[in-house]
């Protein structure tokens, strides 16, 4: 169905007025988040640092699980539902190797090393575990209706929790962490350890990931892969190992993550990855779903709209965390529907 040149026209004014009127909104709105702000850093400024840091370390574990999503959506245009639970099984898998098989119980040069190693070894877990997922189940539904690799994702989700189930047990289980506590005394303000850690580990992530995809060969046939499959198969690319590829690196990602919410939180639960995964993918929606930028943005957002509405004294409180960080993500996908970063796109009619 294609419409007139008449017809566009006469269609135009309506669409400036509405994006007028949206763009008047957002602006009320981040004022008014402004405000707030300024409220309590003037109601309370060192409170306001302290959850501000907290809410650093948070959004660091999220980016780094909302690449994973942003990564595949990127290249086949799947949600992969069950990317939340790769993240759980890498924390469960970390403890176990850690603490019980390493011995590494509390905070010192051995447990930070070995940690390191654990870091490797979970990373590589979770590549594995997401390429041999896309090459057993999304590879063969590659052609088939976007609602059978939905539900194929949803399954492996299942399969993931079980395995968690199996290995952790029913409860949540507390470990010892390697990471001291206290921190690092900077005037008045304490930045805890465990920000340190989760930051200082997650930066050089993300830029590592950033130079695979833009300066690698496996980058660009990454990025000529999610433009056009059949294109880039016929240049040469061997898309199949693209994808996997792709895979790995999410992957990847989600284990380094499962690694640093164990070392730093000290606790495990089958059940982590759907809070922890639905999060992570409200965060690269926010961010612009299938652009590496945006699901940073998203996670790091996510994290401070948690903390402040959490831990400022005019905040909603932790029974509203949920419903405020969706309820931003609604108030975004109104004004904004691609995400802060994502492009816009029409569908042809």
């Amino acid at each position: 169905m294609t419409i007139t040149s008449a017809e566009a026209a006469d269609s135009r004014p309506a669409f400036v007025v509405k994006d007028y009127v949206g763009r008047v909104l957002g602006a009320i709105l981040l004022a008014g988040v402004a405000a707030w702000l300024v409220w309590n850093l003037v109601t309370a400024p060192l409170q306001f640092i302290d959850v501000a840091l907290a809410g650093l370390r948070s959004g660091s574990l999220y980016a780094l699980i909302a690449l994973g999503y942003t990564l595949v959506y990127g290249i086949i245009g799947l949600i992969n539902f069950a990317h939340g639970d790769l993240f759980m099984l890498a924390s469960v898998s970390a403890s176990i190797l850690l603490t019980e098989r390493l011995g590494a119980d509390s905070p010192s040069p051995r447990s930070w090393a070995l940690a390191l190693v654990v870091m490797v070894v979970v990373m590589g877990i979770g590549a594995g575990v997401n390429v041999s997922a896309e090459r057993l189940a999304y590879r063969r539904l590659r052609r088939a209706p976007r609602l059978a690799s939905l539900i194929t994702a949803v399954g492996i989700s299942f399969i993931l929790q079980w395995v968690g189930l199996h290995l952790n047990g029913s409860g949540q289980r507390i470990w010892p962490t390697v990471v001291p506590n206290g921190g690092v005394q900077v005037g008045p303000v304490t930045i805890d350890w465990s920000t340190i850690v989760v930051t200082g580990a997650t930066v050089p992530l993300l830029l590592a990931l950033s130079w695979v995809v833009r300066r690698t060969r496996q980058g660009i046939a990454m990025r000529a892969t999610s433009q056009d499959h059949d294109a880039a198969q016929l240049m040469g690319i061997d898309v199949n190992r693209a994808i996997s590829f792709t895979f790995a690196l999410g992957g990847a990602m989600a284990g380094a993550a499962g690694l640093l919410y164990f070392a730093t939180f000290g606790n495990t639960n089958y059940s982590d990855g759907y809070q922890f995964g639905l999060i992570a993918f409200t965060a690269a929606v926010l961010g612009g779903v299938g652009n590496l930028q945006g699901a940073v943005l998203g996670g790091f957002l996510i994290g401070e709209i948690q903390a402040f509405n959490d831990g400022l004294p005019h905040g909603l409180g932790q029974g509203w965390s949920q419903s405020v960080v969706f309820g931003v993500l609604i108030l975004v996908m109104v004004f904004k529907p691609e995400g802060i970063l994502g492009t816009r796109t029409t569908d042809k009619l």
